[in-house]
């Protein structure tokens, strides 16, 4: 075997391995995203497995540290990174150089090696985007206890006046809900609210219209249980739009997380004037959805750590907000989509600040005006 080669297959296989490992832990530790964390590591043990067709002991031997002039050369962009983002970024590029010198140089060697490194190089870049991208996206989304529904006809105010209020008091994401508005008239409100929300450094969800999502760079679709299936949704949409499923049972959760939806919406948790006929399934869906999804206490879901999130929705207020954190528990993540709620009242922006403060753990009421959950408990 030519000693030239297996050195550079032995660097170039050392580089890639050590930069698929820092991938790995910018989805972990920084993204918190199992299911990339995940597809990373079983590249570098793909990558491990493809290296096995050449003999170790001979990559070893090559191998010449304290010869190889490259190690004195370096510029000044590696001895500095501009936080984690670049680290991972710096390693996204690294991994796709190395494996590109592998396959070629190691076609003069194992044809079948370099083949199987072109496989792995086209998953990498792959995995870069839901890196860079879609990672960024779901964390932002994780971290969005709030997301506000716009419907232009449940506002008591004008709808721009309501969007610039819910987005100043600190609510996490819009979704624009307007399932009788015309297809121009729509993509229009969504591009106008696209930039509304990017100043604010909020998400832009679109319900039920993939093609609207990706039209106007927004940064989800949110999918019925009427809309197209989600792999559909993502064809259109394309990779990096986060989807949302909606579901009413255990059953319709366990298939959101087969069809690697990016959350799930889950209730409706109260009555709600907007579906008035479907049937309330209260706090009792919410927590079975944080221990499936791995969200709830403990934070191990019953299918893996999968770690998706999961959004409440139907009926939700500043009042009946406290119901689901206290029957949840303190150590269960979810969020809340809020319709009427926030948009239908006079202070939208008091009522989004008045549920966040449920989350921070200050309890919300009416002054003693009684509720009662979809469980049938009642309180004042």
């Amino acid at each position: 075997m030519d000693a030239a080669i297996l050195r550079i297959l032995d660097a170039n296989l050392n580089r890639a391995r050590e930069g698929l490992r820092v991938m790995e832990e910018h989805a972990r530790m920084v993204l918190n995203d199992a299911r990339l964390s995940a597809e990373i590591k079983q590249l570098r043990h793909d990558l491990a497995d493809a290296a096995k067709t050449i003999e170790p002991h001979a990559l070893l031997s090559s191998r010449d540290t304290l010869g190889d002039v490259g190690t004195s050369i370096s510029t000044d962009s590696e001895g500095a990174r501009d936080g984690a983002e670049a680290v991972a970024t710096a390693a996204c590029k690294r991994v796709a150089e190395s494996l590109r010198c592998i396959e070629e140089y190691g076609k003069t060697l194992a044809a079948d090696m370099a083949s199987c490194v072109e496989a792995i190089r086209y998953r990498v870049y792959t995995a870069e985007q839901s890196l860079l991208v879609t990672g960024p996206r779901r964390r932002k989304l994780a971290d969005a206890r709030l997301h506000v529904l716009l419907t232009e006809s449940l506002c008591r105010l004008p709808w721009r006046d309501v969007a610039a209020a819910v987005l100043e008091a600190g609510a996490g994401a819009i979704q624009l809900r307007e399932k009788g508005m015309p297809d121009a008239a729509l993509l229009e409100r969504a591009r106008e609210l696209r930039e509304m929300t990017r100043a604010r450094g909020a998400l832009l969800i679109v319900n039920d219209r993939p093609d609207i999502a990706r039209l106007c760079e927004a940064d989800g679709v949110h999918l019925g249980r009427d809309d197209l299936p989600l792999r559909a949704a993502r064809s259109i949409a394309g990779p990096t739009v986060l989807i949302g499923a909606t579901a009413h049972n255990e059953a319709e959760i366990l298939a959101a997380l087969a069809d690697e939806a990016d959350y799930i919406g889950v209730g409706p948790m109260f009555a709600s004037p907007t579906k008035p006929d479907v049937a309330i399934n209260g706090a009792a869906l919410l927590m079975a959805a944080t221990r499936l999804t791995g969200r709830g206490v403990g934070g191990e879901g019953d299918v893996g750590r999968l770690n998706v999130p999961v959004v409440a929705i139907g009926g939700i207020s500043a009042t009946n907000a406290t119901f689901l954190v206290e029957s949840c528990g303190p150590s269960s993540r979810f969020s809340v989509a809020v319709c009427q709620g926030v948009i239908g009242t006079a202070d939208p922006a008091g009522q989004v600040r008045a549920i966040l403060r449920v989350f921070s753990g200050e309890r919300t009421s009416d002054d003693g005006v009684a509720w009662t959950s979809a469980n049938g408990i009642t309180t004042s």
